[in-house]
């Protein structure tokens, strides 16, 4: 059980760009401010599951996330070791990726 008290949060609107209008509502991305206790309530239980899942290796080889000593540059040297491992064997190889421009305005 979570207490209801730790739920609630403040919520600043920040503006997203200088460039933007700050008349309209659209301009602004909510910033939310929790509770001390709530943010190191969550660290506790995100460090116990991350644990855990290191612990029986319920975590996939390939990711990166969550992980010590995995980062952002570790998930582009698989991929493309394995694109590379890919052309070294004769086979066909396409990456495709998908880029969104402001992607959190659209969800």
């Amino acid at each position: 059980m979570f207490p209801v008290v730790f739920k609630s949060a403040y919520i600043t609107p920040r503006l997203k760009k200088a460039s933007l209008d700050p008349a309209d509502v659209k301009s602004y991305r909510p910033i939310s401010n929790l509770p001390i206790l709530s943010k190191t309530l969550e660290r506790l239980v995100a460090h116990q599951l991350v644990e855990h899942l290191n612990l029986w290796s319920l975590l996939p080889d390939a990711q990166s996330a969550y992980r010590a000593n995995h980062f952002t540059e570790t998930a582009v040297l698989h991929v493309l070791s394995d694109i590379l491992d890919a052309l070294d064997r004769g086979d066909f190889a396409v990456l495709t990726l998908l880029g969104l421009s402001a992607a959190f305005d659209t969800v």
